[in-house]
């Protein structure tokens, strides 16, 4: 509009000077000069009107960019929205199982301290045990015998010098005595199995009637079996014979004093296994009380080495 007004002047100007006949040089040149100002006033228009034009174009591209983020943003919102309440949904639902979880584990505490409970009762039953055992042997009885306790489980081992006759599996004389208090203190704590292990050296036995020291340990079990049953009235419920040959060594046998403590035979003194399977299959349904637990928790060495 400005330019069509400009030239619309110009035009006006020049009629003018057409219908006034003749014009001077110092008017004409006056008016020259005022048409080239107008020029440039209007090239300079031109290119601020360009240059608005593209930067009207760069802020829409701007805007444009902007409002895409703007979905984007309000998208990834919903999205989030979305995944709180779900997660708000699952922790109620996880109370519910945190609750259930405590009751388990405290459940299972109780039954945990039922189990050390009857262990330490069973420790402490396998020190009276003991105790009563070396009380009632004697100083040269104590040579031949040896007992320890090792993971709540009696062990007595006795030489075979002291037991069998040389080179047999018949108990001597001499074993009487010693066999008849084991056999009294087995048969005081009826809820114990009782397994009798024979061992041997690893030197071969030649007997016709004997073909090695499997035999050999086996039929030295069997034999002290038999003697607490029938001589001591144990019953044989209880007890298992076992053997286990030279397998089994305490000592080396490079020496004839190694080879002396692996000819042993072995009274192992353990609770029932039904028991134990019994607390393992089925919890206590409330917490043992708490005087239940022995005040005498010291664990037992063996007495001799």
């Amino acid at each position: 509009m400005k330019r069509l007004s400009i030239y619309a002047g110009v035009a006006f100007l020049s009629a003018a000077l057409l219908l006034s006949g003749c014009v001077s040089n110092k008017k004409f040149r006056s008016l020259q000069a005022r048409h080239d100002e107008m020029r440039a006033k209007e090239q300079a228009l031109t290119e601020k009107y360009q240059e608005a034009q593209q930067q009207l174009s760069s802020a829409n591209t701007r805007v444009t960019s902007l409002e895409d983020q703007i979905a984007s943003e309000r998208a990834n919102v919903k999205s989030l929205q979305e995944a709180l309440n779900q997660c708000l949904t699952s922790s109620n639902q996880g109370n519910v199982n945190i609750s259930k979880l405590v009751d388990e584990i405290n459940a299972s505490n109780r039954y945990i301290q039922h189990l050390v409970n009857t262990k330490n009762k069973s420790d402490s039953l396998n020190m009276v045990l003991t105790n009563r055992l070396t009380r009632s042997l004697s100083r040269e009885e104590m040579q031949d015998v040896d007992v320890q306790v090792l993971k709540g489980v009696v062990y007595i081992s006795l030489s075979d010098n002291m037991l069998y006759k040389s080179g047999s599996y018949e108990i001597s004389d001499r074993a009487g005595e010693t066999l008849s208090k084991i056999a009294k203190i087995i048969a005081d704590y009826r809820d114990y199995d009782v397994l009798v292990e024979g061992n041997t050296d690893n030197v071969p036995i030649s007997q016709p009637n004997i073909r090695n020291n499997w035999d050999l340990s086996v039929l030295r079990g069997s034999s002290v079996v038999q003697a607490l049953q029938n001589e001591y009235g144990v019953d044989p419920k209880r007890l298992t014979a076992a053997g286990r040959g030279e397998y089994n060594p305490v000592a080396g046998n490079d020496s004839e004093s190694g080879k002396t403590r692996n000819r042993r035979t072995q009274i192992i003194i353990t609770p029932k296994l039904d028991q134990f399977m019994e607390l393992i299959d089925k919890a206590p349904e409330s917490s043992p009380n708490s005087e239940d637990v022995p005040r005498d928790t010291t664990r037992t060495s063996p007495l001799r080495q």
